[in-house]
């Protein structure tokens, strides 16, 4: 064994293969050697726990050391041994505990800096005036499974159309297209039709609850549902389920919400790959709907649900909903109670709508915000949508430096020529949006991101509350059973989470701090910001917590260059001709409902949310 770890000194490549294939412990140093006690004793003792480690010695201290980035004497190693054997056999005992996903840490994430006032009076809601919606009363179901919420809701009210009828259109469309869009886990057929039947008879009798009322919807298969199972699109989950609904799915219960399915996500939240398959882009089934709100992205953009609730940690809103060319609503952090929704990452996730329009994520946003007694992140303020707001008094900035045109170097190789091809055609539905906002009579402050503060950098955080999340599974060895397995998937990210120190996670969280007061700064100048949905503003308002409307921006040519692979679900197999694009608008911390208003002006001005991809 002393060849073993004299190897391991040796060759840090091969001493992080061993790392990986153990648990290790919660700080950089003692946890290379907890992970290293552990592999010796599983080598001498087959068939041993974890949690049984073998004695540390020198030779272990030196080769953690060097990974952590410490130089340490031969005295201090001896001083070092007692404390470091007491921590580890600490470690031992917590990982016993096999403490379930639903518990969280004691402590508690909050993105709102000192002094800052959240209005907590909550005012009736405003809605956009009635539409006509006699044609589309008796347009056919392929019009009628495209229509907005606020459609839908007016047909249900006036008993134009039933919920019955709805809920059976869209159960037979999410059976017709899964098997090409692989957007579904569990149909909730019967509960649903249940709720339909009771939501007709409510508004018969003059009980409507409101726009949701009898209205069909997907939920994100990490929204506990009594009576169903919960997978959270991992293999090994498969046929896991509670005996409670999660906050959001009691909430949308009381509205009238009809639940027709749990639809896919990526697997513990990543990506588009589940345990059954990729879910699909609508617009080009080749290509994947991104994630991890996969499912409810691909279902809405296909008309096979009338509205869907997705999650973001950081980006699983924002990118499938560009992707698949619908609207979605990242809330700020502390908004939406998540108690009965997995746990990725306690100071991050966020639970959130995803529609075929802004009114439509403001009306579903109205019926899930506020706290719940659980979720101790949830903050006491109010959501007022008005759809009629002034937005025009809203001082409204761009991330300007994020719509320059790209640059290519005189010596760019093939690869980078196309690549700057594909950022050329697509800068410019962009620049469109600036010159449509300008249309609108906006007046755009030019505004950057705060420098200096390593949002990239900071995110590691993500990775070690998840390896937390899921302690267990990759102690066990169970994460083998995950369909992804490569290397930025989770199984090994897991395991390089668990060489991020604690002490390292708390310098992160303190320049996250620093992240958070500059950002408060910068929206003291101006009301909401105008961007592109990706670059570093997704990982800066993630870590951050301020709220997103993320909306279609029109649909590429067929002169748009084609997609870096053609790959069938490849993860290259991107954009291209005829696939959506989107923009992003940001806002203050708690002022999600006047982002909306102004997002639901540029949509109403531009009316691209009103396009969908042809399903036949």
């Amino acid at each position: 064994m002393s060849e073993q770890i004299s190897s391991m000194t040796a060759s840090r490549r091969r001493f992080l293969g061993v790392c990986s294939a153990v648990g290790l412990g919660p700080t950089l140093l003692p946890g290379v050697l907890f992970g290293m006690a552990a592999q010796t004793q599983s080598s001498a003792t087959p068939g041993a726990e974890a949690h049984e480690m073998a004695k540390i010695t020198p030779e272990m201290i030196d080769a953690a050391a060097a990974i952590a980035g410490v130089s340490l004497t031969t005295e201090q190693k001896t001083m070092m041994l007692e404390g470091l054997t007491k921590q580890r056999d600490s470690v031992a005992v917590i990982r016993t505990m096999k403490i379930p996903n639903n518990v969280a840490p004691a402590f508690v994430f909050d993105p709102v800096p000192a002094g800052i006032v959240l209005e907590k009076e909550r005012k009736p809601m405003r809605m956009s005036a009635a539409p006509d919606v006699t044609a589309l009363a008796s347009a056919g179901s392929e019009s009628l499974a495209f229509a907005s919420v606020r459609e839908l809701a007016e047909l249900v009210k006036t008993q134009k159309v039933t919920s019955v009828s709805l809920t059976k259109m869209y159960l037979e469309r999410l059976k017709k297209y899964d098997p090409r869009l692989h957007f579904v886990i569990t149909l909730t057929e019967e509960r649903a039709l249940a709720s339909a039947a009771t939501a007709d008879r409510e508004i018969a009798t003059g009980k409507y609850r409101g726009p949701l009322h009898g209205i069909p919807w997907g939920a994100k298969d990490l929204l506990a549902v009594k009576g169903y199972p919960t997978t959270w699109g991992a293999g090994g989950f498969e046929t896991q389920s509670f005996d409670y609904d999660a906050t959001v799915v009691e909430r949308l219960d009381a509205a009238g919400a009809v639940l027709v399915a749990k639809l896919t996500m990526g697997a513990l939240a990543q990506g588009d790959l589940w345990f059954g398959a990729r879910t699909r882009n609508p617009w080009n089934s080749r290509q994947g709907s991104s994630g991890s709100s996969a499912g409810s992205a691909s279902a809405v953009a296909a008309g096979c649900v009338g509205f869907g609730i997705g999650t973001e940690t950081l980006g699983s809103i924002s990118s499938p909903s560009t992707r698949c060319g619908v609207t979605g609503l990242r809330p700020t952090f502390g908004f939406v109670p998540r108690t009965g929704a997995m746990a990725l990452t306690w100071t991050m996730d966020k639970i959130g709508p995803i529609c075929r329009s802004v009114e439509d994520c403001a009306l579903v946003m109205s019926a899930i915000y506020g706290p719940d007694g659980h979720d101790r992140s949830v903050k006491d303020a109010a959501f007022n949508w008005d759809a009629e707001f002034d937005w025009k008094k809203l001082r409204m900035g761009y991330l300007n430096s994020e719509f320059e045109m790209p640059t290519l170097a005189k010596d760019a190789k093939d690869a980078q020529k196309r690549d700057f091809a594909r950022q050329s055609y697509d800068a410019k539905y962009g620049q469109a949006s600036l010159a449509a906002l300008r249309k609108m009579g906006v007046t755009l402050i030019p505004v950057a991101m705060p420098k200096g503060y390593h949002f990239g950098d900071i995110t590691p955080v993500l990775g070690a509350e998840a390896a937390a999340a899921f302690d267990e599974l990759t102690l066990s060895g169970r994460d083998t059973l995950l369909t992804g397995q490569k290397n930025g998937d989770w199984p090994n990210q897991f395991r390089i989470a668990r060489l991020y120190s604690a002490v390292d996670y708390v310098q992160a969280q303190r320049a996250r701090m620093l992240a958070i007061e500059a950002m408060e700064k910068l929206f003291a100048e101006v009301d909401v910001i105008v961007t592109p949905s990706g670059g570093a503003q997704l990982s800066g308002t993630n870590l951050t917590g301020h709220p997103a409307v993320i909306v279609p921006n029109g649909v590429r040519g067929e002169d748009a260059p084609k997609p870096e692979s053609d790959e069938d679900g490849g993860r290259e197999n991107v954009g291209g001709p005829g696939m959506p694009v989107s923009i992003t608008f940001l806002g203050g911390l708690y002022s999600d409902a006047r982002l909306a208003a102004f997002a639901r002006a540029y949509q109403e001005a531009t009316g691209f949310h009103r396009m969908h991809p042809k399903m036949d």
